[in-house]
């Protein structure tokens, strides 16, 4: 059985506060491609379609990084020609899965927009599994059920963490520090590796009882890829 993952870039460009290029992070794409591709058909989305911003910072920092090479180098078709997520929201029903690259760029249109808001709740509602990596779990703070009930009530999360946003020298320009909104949001049920860096990948489940896979940073890519299969009985 092939299944079908719904992955979504940010179309974020640029750091609003100093104008730095971003978008989404090489590694947190490259590496959960790399397991899932030979088992899932992947459709990639992003919020404007067309090119989704590829942050250069991560290319040139994974540059010895194999797969990221290689994935770079191979498939530039699949984040050169993203659907537009507005179009995805009412093919719900066709996919499996929902899987959320990280970078900073979500932090910025994929954490508002009622729109994709409502395409994590409609996914949710549907028992799918909904996953994110490093700073893609924020995609997740104001999610909520059609009630009004955050999704994430109940959950166990990560994601990219204070410490790891401070050493990465971007504390000072980020409009909210993940850690401490996936903390309030959890009402403290943000667990971390115990040190910076390090693999961490949560699974758990949304209020409504869809399987939520979270990782924290690019070495926990390779995890949520695989913890995704899992959730689909691959």
């Amino acid at each position: 059985m092939t299944f079908r993952i719904l992955v979504v870039l940010t179309s974020q460009d640029k750091i609003p506060a100093n104008g730095n290029p971003t978008g989404w992070y090489l590694p947190e794409f490259a590496h959960p491609w790399e397991v899932l591709h030979t088992k899932a058909e992947l459709t990639i989305a992003s919020p404007n379609g067309g090119e989704a911003p590829l942050d250069p910072g991560s290319a040139k920092l994974f540059e010895s990084d194999a797969i990221s090479t290689k994935f770079l180098k191979e498939q530039e078709h699949l984040w050169k020609n993203t659907i537009r997520l507005v179009d995805a929201l009412p093919r719900v029903t066709e996919f499996d899965a929902l899987f959320y690259v990280g970078g900073h760029g979500p932090m910025y249109d994929l954490h508002y927009d009622q729109t994709f808001l409502n395409l994590i709740q409609a996914f949710s509602a549907l028992k799918k599994p909904v996953s994110a990596v490093c700073h893609g779990p924020t995609v997740f703070v104001k999610a909520t059920t059609k009630s009004g009930e955050s999704l994430l009530s109940r959950a166990t999360v990560t994601g990219f963490s204070n410490v790891e946003e401070d050493q990465a020298g971007m504390t000072s320009v980020m409009p909210y520090l993940l850690e401490d909104e996936l903390n309030r949001v959890t009402g403290g049920r943000y667990v971390k590796a115990t040190e910076p860096w390090a693999e961490k990948v949560v699974v758990s489940e949304t209020v409504n009882g869809a399987p939520l896979i979270t990782g924290q940073n690019p070495a926990s890519a390779t995890g949520v890829g695989r913890e995704l299969l899992k959730a689909l009985g691959a």
